[in-house]
């Protein structure tokens, strides 16, 4: 039996990537599936074939459609919820998958970038968050928000402190929402991807060199696929993990394991 069968699930950030893959996997596992997107239309629809694709082998009825919106923007977001809400009459699942970075010293980041950042992942993530809150509260029968966070919500990450800002805060997001609804049958979770084959790692995926390196500090000793990563929202967003709340799930190979201590340097032995 598919683990989402007839469940409405809207992803934002859906287009490519881990996103992309959730979108897949969740079609598979019988969701109708709403994928949002900033920009790239031709994309989204590509995604959505697949997505139609997937489904069609599951059950002839579902549903998927494509949704522009830009996360950070609080009219945005309102304006696609109710989209989705009107195909799909309700709304059972959010991933909040939507994220950016943008790599510079911490004393040349300029504000608009930090606010780009802050604004896609964080702020987004709260946005699509209390919508979703709100119409399960509305509707009744508590409901399902996963977000896609990293590894840098504990591991710091230099040159990149908006986007490690972003992440701790959908940690501490996650947790207290969790605690707030959990008598309303609301359950909130995140997913701390590692190093993943993704466009958005190309700099290094493309590169043997730079992706030797990166694999070199991972202890399962390689990068993690998309398709790996949706395995875990699966998990997360469906009623096998019914007991689950404010939990970030790490899916990094050990990366949060502190991989430079698989030496005993700092004992002296």
């Amino acid at each position: 039996m598919p683990k989402l069968l007839h469940k409405n699930v809207l992803i934002t950030g859906a287009s490519s990537g881990i996103g992309e893959a959730i979108a897949i996997r969740f079609a598979q596992e019988g969701a109708n599936v709403a994928i949002n997107y900033y920009s790239g239309a031709d994309r989204a629809e590509a995604v959505r074939a697949k997505v139609h694709a997937a489904a069609s082998t599951v059950s002839k009825s579902a549903k998927d459609l494509t949704v522009k919106a830009d996360v950070a923007d609080e009219e945005q977001v309102k304006q696609m919820f109710a989209k989705v809400l009107k195909e799909f009459g309700s709304i059972d699942i959010l991933i909040n998958n939507s994220g950016i970075q943008k790599p510079a010293a911490s004393d040349e980041v300029e504000m608009a970038d930090f606010d780009r950042v802050i604004g896609t992942n964080l702020r987004g993530a709260f946005l699509c968050a209390r919508e979703a809150i709100r119409h399960f509260l509305k509707r009744g029968g508590g409901g399902v928000i996963v977000s896609n966070s990293s590894v840098h919500e504990i591991i710091p990450k230099p040159k990149y402190v908006p986007y490690s800002i972003s992440k701790g805060g959908l940690e501490n997001l996650t947790k207290s929402l969790a605690l707030e609804y959990a008598d309303r049958g609301i359950r909130v979770n995140a997913v701390g991807p590692g190093a993943i084959v993704t466009p958005i790692n190309n700099a290094w995926i493309d590169n043997p060199k730079a992706r030797a390196e990166v694999e070199s500090h991972i202890p399962m000793g390689r990068a993690g696929t998309a398709e790996e990563i949706a395995g875990v929202f699966a998990f997360l967003a469906s009623d096998e993990s019914s007991y689950i709340t404010g939990q970030t799930l790490f899916a990094c190979g050990g990366l949060t394991l502190y991989p430079e201590f698989r030496v005993a340097w700092s004992s002296g032995e």
